[in-house]
């Protein structure tokens, strides 16, 4: 039997080797063989997709579309289980702050930066932009826990790095917040897409849990 296959988007992303070392880690054990590749024509052919990003978004749009591979990535989107990471999450809405920049438009909504000058933390502290280690992500309930978190504890401890965060438009979208200043879109989903700002990659035993997931997910 033909064993499934993961396309791991390379157009040039910071975090492509975590992401892609940490999806192999579980592919194998729930039957797929993972591709990391800048070729468009292997992201059509996958049966799965994961989107990298790491860094300014305007830079990762701009090397997404002079790869060549915008369109596959779009056509990913509606067509098969697509998970953005990071960036790669903040891609997927209608426009960013960030450059300002336009996304791809799969999600309806916003990217914004963190305003939080002047603002402690309970401890007394300021708050730092970016935001820089772990934080508990809350399932959001929009109908009921979304098969990706399956196993996975509500308040779970994530790895982030982000100076921005999303702002879904449908809140039915958001099916996991954060805490950092204020509730903020940890993780989103729509029919076959899934999303996170945090980095399961960094996120130890609790992040590979989310990769073989969305491995087995089926939408």
């Amino acid at each position: 039997m033909k064993r499934k296959t993961v396309a791991v988007v390379d157009y040039g992303s910071g975090n492509l080797r975590s992401v892609s070392q940490a999806v192999m880690h579980v592919a194998d054990a729930v039957g797929f063989d993972v591709v990391v590749t800048a070729s468009p024509q292997a992201v059509l052919e996958a049966d799965r997709v994961v989107l990298p990003g790491q860094g300014h978004m305007g830079d990762c749009m701009r090397e997404l579309d002079a790869s060549g591979l915008k369109a596959a990535v779009l056509h990913a989107a509606a067509h098969k289980p697509l998970f953005g990471v990071c960036v790669g999450m903040q891609m997927l809405f209608d426009r960013s702050e960030e450059g300002p920049t336009d996304g791809l438009g799969l999600m309806p909504g916003e990217v914004v930066r963190f305003r939080l000058v002047g603002m402690t933390q309970p401890d007394g502290s300021r708050y730092k932009v970016p935001q820089m280690g772990w934080n508990q992500v809350f399932h959001q309930l929009a109908a009921a826990v979304h098969p990706v978190w399956a196993g996975i504890p509500d308040g779970a401890w994530f790895y982030f790095v982000h100076s921005y965060f999303a702002r879904p438009s449908n809140p039915a979208h958001c099916v996991g917040e954060a805490d950092y200043g204020g509730r903020f879109a940890a993780a989103i989903a729509r029919d076959n897409i899934f999303a996170t700002q945090f980095h399961p990659e960094k996120s130890a035993d609790q992040g590979l849990a989310l990769y073989r997931n969305f491995l087995t997910w089926n939408p």
